[in-house]
C-alpha cells in the first residue's frame, strides 16, 4: 500500500498545500488553524511517509502523481 493512503484527510490536505509551496503560516490562515497545529500535521505527514523534509515531500508527491 502507498504510504500517503495512511494520511488522514486533513494531513493529505496540508501535504498538498505544502507541496504547492505555501508557508505553514499561510496554510494555517487558510484553514483557520495555528501555525503550531500545521507544524504538527507536517511532522506527522513526514513521519508517516518516512521523509525528512519538504524537498523529499515534494519529490514523493511528484513520484506518485499527487501534484
Amino acid at each position: 500500500a502507498l504510504s500517503h493512503k495512511k494520511l488522514t484527510d486533513r494531513e493529505y490536505e496540508v501535504m498538498r498545500e505544502i507541496v504547492k509551496g505555501k508557508s505553514l503560516t499561510t496554510i494555517g490562515e487558510e484553514l483557520s488553524l495555528s501555525v503550531k497545529t500545521i507544524s504538527t500535521y507536517r511532522r506527522r505527514i513526514l513521519n508517516k511517509l518516512r521523509l525528512k523534509n519538504n524537498s523529499e515531500l515534494i519529490r514523493y508527491a511528484m513520484d506518485h502523481d499527487l501534484i
